[in-house]
């Protein structure tokens, strides 16, 4: 098994995924329950995309282990694992927004191999990893500018409002929060993370992230010369990812160095 075939199987079950959450959001009915927060939720859609993506997984790979968002597990021997996000954004996805996607990554130990993202409003696929070139339905995408100047970026991320509360995440925050040319908050880890390796946005950052909304955007950042790495400031971990440089500022900005 190579890694392109592991990203044409990734490409197949983000696809099918995220065509199958569409169908049920468009059938009325559809069953959205809180989970932590009147802003953090789920629908029977992610259950259903996850349970397909799983059981295609287990069809395929049945000696590789599982971690799925809502709840799948799944022990593996040959040290490789796959992360599922079956809808990333899922408070947009219950409201009815587009910006939403399916996202899958794949891990071989600690190495991050690949990550497939789809975003079913736009017909759009994304696939790529630090060892496969990130593509777009197939077409490479222009590799990042390491050197892009964080002023003149922006800078897409996340905060809770309990987040705020916090000193040990706000003050991080606004130092980082000050570098951008602009913060844009929308919603979804993967699609935020698949804008930076496309140039939709300039770069990303967000503490707390958990493993599957992190690993297949940052995945697809590396496939386009990006940079995704963890700091941790004040005992809080921030994910960070965009060009080298810019990666390099947002973290000594959330660390407090030359602030």
């Amino acid at each position: 098994m190579t890694v392109d075939d592991d990203a044409l199987l990734a490409h197949a079950l983000v696809t099918d995924a995220a065509a199958l959450a569409a169908r049920m959001r468009r059938e009325p009915g559809l069953e959205i329950n809180r989970k932590t927060s009147v802003s953090d939720v789920v629908t029977a859609a992610d259950h259903a995309a996850e349970d397909l993506v799983v059981r295609r997984l287990v069809e395929a790979h049945p000696d590789d282990a599982i971690l799925g968002e809502e709840g799948a597990s799944h022990t593996g021997t040959t040290g490789r694992r796959w992360v599922i996000d079956p809808v990333d954004g899922t408070y947009n996805f219950a409201s009815g927004s587009d910006y939403w996607c399916s996202a899958l990554a794949l891990l071989d130990g600690d190495d991050l191999v690949l990550g497939a993202v789809a975003h079913h409003g736009s017909g759009t696929v994304v696939v790529g990893g630090p060892e496969l070139p990130t593509t777009v339905n197939g077409t490479p995408v222009d590799l990042l500018d390491a050197a892009a100047d964080l002023s003149h970026l922006s800078a897409a991320t996340y905060l809770h409002p309990a987040g705020v509360q916090r000193d040990e995440i706000r003050e991080p925050f606004l130092r980082a929060a000050a570098r951008p040319a602009t913060i844009r908050m929308l919603g979804s880890g993967s699609m935020d993370l698949v804008g930076v390796a496309t140039g939709r946005l300039g770069c990303w950052f967000q503490h707390t992230t958990p493993e599957w909304d992190w690993y297949p955007g940052a995945a697809i950042v590396q496939g386009a010369g990006g940079v995704a790495r963890q700091v941790v400031a004040h005992g809080v971990t921030w994910s960070v990812a965009g060009p080298a440089e810019a990666v390099g500022e947002l973290a000594r900005s959330l660390e407090g160095a030359g602030s």
